[in-house]
C-alpha cells in the first residue's frame, strides 16, 4: 500500500520513455514466499487471506537474500544448508530466519510497519491502540496510518531517527535518547531470540548488515551482551574496527559465528533481472 503505487509510477514513466523496453520488476517481498503457512498466516478469518491476501509477505527481501547467499560463501557452505539470522538494521528495519538456504520467518508483515522499532515507525504494537487512538484524538484512518509509519519509532521517543544523534544526546544526558535505544535493542533481541529457537538453538550464524548493522558497534555490543550462554561471545576489539567488506566479530570459540557483512541490494536486483531475462 505504501510503495506499490510509487513503483507503478516508475514503471509508467520508463514504458514512454524507453518505449519497447523490457520492464522487469524484482518485488522486495519475493524472499518470503519461501515461509511455511503457519508464518506467514495471520490468526484472522480465513476468508481474509482468501479474498483479499492477508497475510505476512516480508520486506527487505532483496537484502536479506543477498545477504545469505554471501553468508553461505563466508562460511564455505552450500546456501541449501545455511541456518542462520539476519538483522537488516537502518532506517527501516528487519530480521529475517533463515533454514536450509531460504526464509523461514520474517519480521515485516503485510506492511513494513511490522516487527522492529524503526526510524520512524513504531514496528509491532497492541492492533487495539489504532482504534483506541483514532477515537480518542479524532484520526482518520490515513492519519492514524501516518502516525505509525511517519511519526513513531525513535523520533517518536526522543524526537532523532539517526542513531549517530541518538548516540550524541545519550552522551548530553538525554534520558528519552537513552530509552529509545534500550526499545531498539529490546525489539532486536526479542526476536533474535525466537529466531535462534526456531532454529533449534543452532543458527551457524547471527548477521549484521544495513546502515546500522554495519556501522554502529554500539548497538552491536548491546543486542549481543550476555548471549553467552546462547553460545554468542563478541569479540569486542573486532567490534569496535571498522573494516570493509564481510568479517567475524565473535570469538574464536563464539558456537554461533557472529557476522558483519555488507548488503548490497541493487546488486540483487541487478542479477534478478539478468535471471529474468535470461542472460
Amino acid at each position: 500500500p505504501l510503495h506499490n503505487p510509487a513503483n507503478l509510477m516508475g514503471i509508467e514513466v520508463a514504458e514512454k520513455l524507453f518505449p519497447g523496453v523490457p520492464n522487469v520488476a524484482v518485488f522486495d517481498t519475493a524472499f518470503g514466499m519461501g515461509m511455511p503457512p503457519e508464518a506467514f498466516m495471520y490468526a484472522l478469518p480465513y476468508e481474509l487471506y482468501e479474498e483479499l491476501k492477508i497475510r505476512r509477505y516480508g520486506f527487505h527481501g532483496t537484502s536479506h537474500k543477498y545477504i545469505a547467499r554471501k553468508t553461505a560463501e563466508y562460511l564455505g557452505k552450500p546456501q541449501g544448508e545455511l541456518n542462520s539470522v539476519t538483522m537488516h538494521l537502518g532506517n527501516g528495519s528487519s530480521m529475517s530466519c533463515v533454514k536450509n538456504g531460504t526464509c523461514f520467518d520474517t519480521s515485516m508483515g503485510l506492511t513494513p510497519l511490522e516487527g522492529l522499532i524503526m526510524g520512524t515507525r513504531c514496528g509491532s504494537i497492541d492492533p487495539a491502540i489504532v482504534p483506541f487512538i483514532q477515537e480518542k484524538k479524532g484520526y482518520s484512518p490515513a492519519e492514524a496510518d501516518a502516525v505509525m509509519n511517519k511519526k513513531s519509532g525513535l523520533l517518536g521517543i526522543c524526537g532523532f531517527t539517526d542513531m549517530r544523534d541518538v548516540h550524541a544526546e545519550i552522551e548530553k544526558g538525554n534520558k528519552r535518547a537513552a530509552l529509545a535505544l534500550q526499545m531498539l535493542v529490546r525489539s532486536i533481541r526479542k526476536t533474535l531470540g525466537a529466531y535462534i529457537f526456531l532454529l533449534d538453538g543452532k543458527p551457524d550464524a547471527i548477521v549484521f548488515t544495513a546502515g546500522i548493522g554495519e556501522n554502529d558497534p554500539i548497538v552491536r555490543a548491546a543486542v549481543c551482551e550476555g548471549l553467552e550462554g546462547l553460545g554468542i561471545k563478541l569479540d569486542h576489539k573486532e567490534n569496535d574496527t571498522r573494516k570493509p567488506g564481510a568479517r567475524t566479530i565473535s570469538t574464536p570459540d563464539s558456537r554461533i559465528r557472529v557476522l558483519v557483512i555488507p548488503t548490497d541490494e541493487e546488486l540483487e536486483i541487478a542479477e534478478a533481472t539478468l535471471r529474468v531475462l535470461g542472460k
